[in-house]
């Protein structure tokens, strides 16, 4: 296992970081881990020298906490760092956070925590959570020695990420990031800015939810095939991560004991830089799923604001991903945390700014056809095979 220094916090972490978002269940219920598969994943993970454990309050619908205590029983808590997240949904007033912390130490069977995350925040969160008092919160979980490491895992785009950013003196932060990611949510900004700043990078969903390793378009499939590179889809993704030296540690959640072993195997080859011809296979695959996109927004903003409040170039950027990706549930869940297409109210403002000549109108009218009109899924799209 290779190790890298996390930011600003000094502490020196495994390149790859055992996600427990999507431990193994029985009959698929979510609820019902299946502990003595998931304690030997977890534990065979960490004897293969992964030290970073990342969990949260809301997965596996309360229960996953619970289980990664009993997972690091009998000497394997002296050997990681645990994350865990403050459940933003669950905050409706200041002493909720410290209550809801008190539970997660609890759960977790430990005294303080290793590295403590703000869960999810995007911009209503963030406002939220800031009236309420969150940033007190938080240094005093500091002072009073419950947390050793503050952060936070981020959902929204580039400019609210960098407002929190300069609003705490955080020393790392969660982002999602991969080669289908890079001008998505943060993107390769946020990264060259945290790292700027000092900021430990964690990256979460390196594989797409499992796109990037099982998952992939034919034409992707065929471009991997037909070149000289002897790397599964997975191994490619997650080296791509790795050749980015800003990241400090990359999660994967892993649902099989085969992709623990996989990916810890994958996670030998970290340091070695991809060659000319893995680069050049990554640039076909983007391109393949550039030319899926059905609308050819810039998210310049020129459009912006809307007098009607529409998040027009998320809608758009939505949109666009349900289809590059072939999932609208997943894009769904995601729209639905924005203002929608059904707020416009077609008074053309946006139109006579846009230099790509969009039809912003009644490309609205499509994204309100597609993820409002239709039945309501919950959630993303969740699978067996994920890493």
């Amino acid at each position: 296992m290779n190790y890298r220094t996390l930011g600003k916090t000094g502490e020196k972490v495994s390149v790859l970081g055992f996600g427990c978002m999507r431990l193994p269940v029985i009959d698929g219920n979510m609820k019902d881990i299946n502990v003595p598969d998931a304690i030997q994943m977890i534990r065979h993970a960490v004897d293969q020298g992964v030290n970073y454990i990342d969990t949260a309050y809301t997965y596996h619908e309360g229960h996953c906490e619970g289980v990664v205590a009993k997972a690091l029983k009998d000497g394997y808590r002296e050997k990681v760092f645990i994350a865990t997240k403050l459940p933003v949904w669950n905050v409706n007033k200041h002493e909720d956070m410290a209550k809801l912390l008190d539970e997660q130490l609890n759960n977790l069977e430990i005294n303080c925590l290793d590295f403590y995350l703000v869960h999810s925040l995007n911009r209503k969160y963030w406002t939220k959570l800031k009236d309420l008092g969150l940033l007190d919160f938080l240094r005093m979980a500091k002072e009073k020695r419950k947390v050793k490491h503050l952060g936070f895992s981020f959902h929204d785009e580039f400019d609210v990420f960098k407002e929190i950013i300069d609003s705490f003196p955080w020393t790392f932060c969660q982002i999602q990031y991969n080669y289908l990611d890079e001008s998505f949510q943060a993107g390769r900004k946020g990264l060259e800015y945290a790292a700027k700043q000092g900021l430990g990078i964690v990256i979460m969903e390196p594989l797409r939810g499992g796109v990037l390793a099982n998952g992939l378009a034919d034409g992707a499939k065929q471009v991997i095939e037909e070149s000289s590179i002897k790397m599964k889809p997975a191994e490619l993704a997650l080296r791509w991560i790795w050749d980015h030296p800003e990241v400090g540690v990359v999660l994967s959640g892993m649902t099989e004991m085969d992709q623990v072993i996989a990916n810890t195997q994958y996670a030998a080859y970290s340091d070695k830089p991809l060659g000319t011809e893995e680069k050049k296979v990554i640039d076909s695959i983007q391109r393949i799923y550039q030319e899926k996109r059905l609308i050819n927004c810039t998210a310049c903003k020129y459009c912006m604001p809307c007098p009607s409040g529409v998040d027009i170039s998320q809608c758009f950027e939505y949109y666009n991903r349900a289809y590059m990706l072939d999932n609208v549930k997943a894009a769904r869940f995601w729209y639905n945390r924005i203002s929608k297409a059904s707020n416009c109210t077609q008074c053309g403002h946006c139109e006579t700014h846009c230099p790509q000549n969009i039809a912003i109108i009644e490309k609205l009218k499509d994204v309100k056809e597609l993820f409002e009109t239709k039945d309501e899924v919950q959630g993303p799209a969740s699978s067996s095979k994920r890493h």
